[in-house]
């Protein structure tokens, strides 16, 4: 454990960031795992709703921090793709 009182606050601080990144990857997984479940339904109009609601929770959780801009914009461009090729199937 940190022994200085800057040390201490950062280790405080370390801690609160995790959890709250914690928090903010789960809601992705949820998200995603909902637009994958529409897709495997062969839903088109549920899935586009919930890839609208999963893109704003992927930019929300870049935006703060807890994913690589670059990994979210992936992830919405892959369930897009996906959500595509459902009438082409």
């Amino acid at each position: 454990m940190a022994n200085h009182k800057s040390a201490i606050k950062r280790h405080k601080q370390s801690l609160q960031r995790a959890v709250r990144n914690r928090a903010a990857r789960t809601r992705v997984k949820n998200a995603i795992k909902e637009v994958r479940a529409a897709i495997q339904n062969k839903d088109k109009a549920q899935a586009t709703t919930a890839l609208s609601a999963a893109a704003s929770v992927l930019a929300k959780a870049a935006g703060k921090g807890a994913l690589h801009w670059k990994k979210a914009a992936r992830k919405v461009s892959r369930l897009s793709r996906a959500i595509n090729g459902i009438e082409a199937a």
